[in-house]
């Protein structure tokens, strides 16, 4: 297929993603408030504070008011989502398997958007783990409509540890279409010398870049979030039960991925995206966007110690301070010493499940190109847009491989929904890898997952940079005779 598109033609496709406009389909039963009894979730409008200033954001918050859901072992996904935002929503429920109507999408056809002031019903089983929920609607993910999603074990009820939830976003005072405009190169521009013409979280020029010199992030943006903090005044957690800490690391950010630095301690790396791994020591682990860890941390008596996120390629970081009783608080700046190199396939080529998938042997193989470019900003599966996509078809019980080869100069953190993967090669050297929902391909890499085809329906595969997602990087996952 040929990539020439009108300028005119593209923007008007962009602004039909933007919109999360999707074919009727068969969506979830709308329950009046009197008939639901499930606990609530709730989609609304919050305040808070960045860099000294008042930020309006979505908030997504639990029965108990907190962002985000902690479940209890074998809980299931029982929720009324009311949505009480001012605008239209939907909510992916990230790292979850459920039947394919309720995956909270618009762009299948099976869902439809939730209007402000209606509620929707879910109810499925759920995956223990580390997991989180997000819009899946336009660029709302952007303005913060993102939240925790833990799922708990028995195993890990009986572990001596604190649970400790770290949640990174990137933000932005502009609202997100702003910035969108602005990466394709058609914002309004304010005349010369007017505040704001070079603002932070406005693009970075696009420059010509090789393969030794790959581009990383589309947005400076005004901030980086932990715990919706920064590191002007960070979230201190105070440790108990001997200093023993599982850290559950969640990268919800739009746009960035980080290093997590953990200074001159040492955590092991006991799960990636839900899934348990055998423990894997280190002090800094890359985490690309949609990405989770578990780490292990023990903190010695009367010690503080903080857990960065520095942004690849970069010296802005964030983060949280996890603090023993009466440990000095030192301040932490959210300027790194030097930058950071671009995130890597380093912790993947260590990671090994512990249930990794049933010996089987492949019944399809699948060739997935990712391609794009800056100017203009097209981003492609398999030479296509969204707009253009061909579904990649399997059959009910397969065991599909996807070889992922990446031809572009930036990273992909590509999504598969409602199923599970276990990464088996990097850059072609096999290896029994983790079992996850969210892998990354560096630029002019290449990564080959497999997966049991055991989740009838449509289901999208994307990469998570929410700006390439929305230049068109998202295909479809199609049964064959499914509805």
């Amino acid at each position: 297929m040929s990539l020439t598109l009108s300028r005119r033609g593209f923007l008007s496709g962009a602004a039909v993603a933007a919109a999360g406009i999707a074919a009727p389909g068969a969506g979830l039963t709308q329950v009046p408030a009197t008939q639901c009894f499930a606990p609530r979730l709730l989609v609304e409008r919050r305040q808070i504070e960045v860099n000294r200033k008042a930020a309006s954001v979505f908030g997504l918050s639990g029965p108990d008011g907190r962002q985000g859901l902690v479940l209890g072992p074998d809980e299931p996904f029982l929720f009324d989502l009311m949505n009480r935002s001012g605008a239209a929503t939907i909510v992916h429920w990230h790292g979850q398997t459920p039947p394919t109507m309720q995956d909270g999408v618009v762009e299948t056809g099976y869902e439809g958007p939730i209007e402000n002031g209606e509620n929707h019903l879910y109810d499925f089983a759920t995956r223990p783990g580390t997991h989180w929920m997000h819009s899946h609607l336009g660029l709302q993910e952007q303005a913060l409509l993102a939240a925790p999603l833990i799922i708990r074990t028995a195993e890990d009820l009986a572990l001596d540890a604190q649970e400790v939830t770290l949640f990174l976003h990137d933000f932005s005072f502009k609202d997100p279409e702003e910035l969108m405009a602005s990466i394709l190169g058609v914002a309004s521009l304010r005349p010369s010398g007017m505040p704001g013409l070079c603002d932070s979280a406005t693009p970075l020029p696009v420059r010509q870049v090789t393969a030794g010199d790959v581009y990383l992030n589309h947005i400076d943006y005004d901030a980086y979030l932990a715990n919706d903090r920064t590191l002007d005044d960070p979230e201190v957690v105070r440790t108990e039960r001997g200093g023993r800490v599982r850290l559950r690391v969640i990268n919800g950010a739009s746009g960035t991925a980080f290093w997590i630095d953990l200074g001159e301690a040492t955590g092991q790396v006991i799960a990636a995206d839900g899934n348990p791994v055998k423990p894997v020591a280190g002090s800094r682990f890359p985490l690309a966007q949609g990405q989770r860890l578990d780490i292990l941390i023990d903190l010695p008596p009367g010690t503080s110690l903080p857990v960065l996120a520095q942004r690849e390629g970069d010296r802005q970081r964030t983060g949280i301070v996890l603090a023993a009783p009466g440990a000095a608080i030192a301040r932490i700046s959210s300027l790194a010493e030097s930058n950071v190199a671009p995130v890597d396939l380093s912790l993947e080529a260590r990671l090994e499940a512990v249930t990794p998938l049933p010996p089987k042997k492949p019944d399809t193989k699948r060739q997935i190109a990712l391609a794009g470019t800056m100017t203009p900003f097209l981003w492609t599966i398999n030479d296509r847009l969204w707009a253009d996509r061909k579904a990649i078809r399997v059959d009910r019980g397969e065991r599909v491989l996807f070889e992922i080869g990446n031809t572009s100069l930036m990273a992909h953190a590509m999504h598969l929904h409602g199923h599970v993967f276990q990464v088996v090669a990097l850059n072609g050297q096999p290896l029994a890898g983790a079992v996850r929902d969210t892998v990354l391909v560096p630029a002019l890499g290449s990564v080959m997952i497999a997966f049991d085809a055991d989740n009838l329906g449509r289901w999208l595969f994307h990469c998570h940079n929410l700006w390439h997602m929305a230049g068109g990087m998202m295909t479809e996952l199609d049964y064959k005779y499914a509805a």
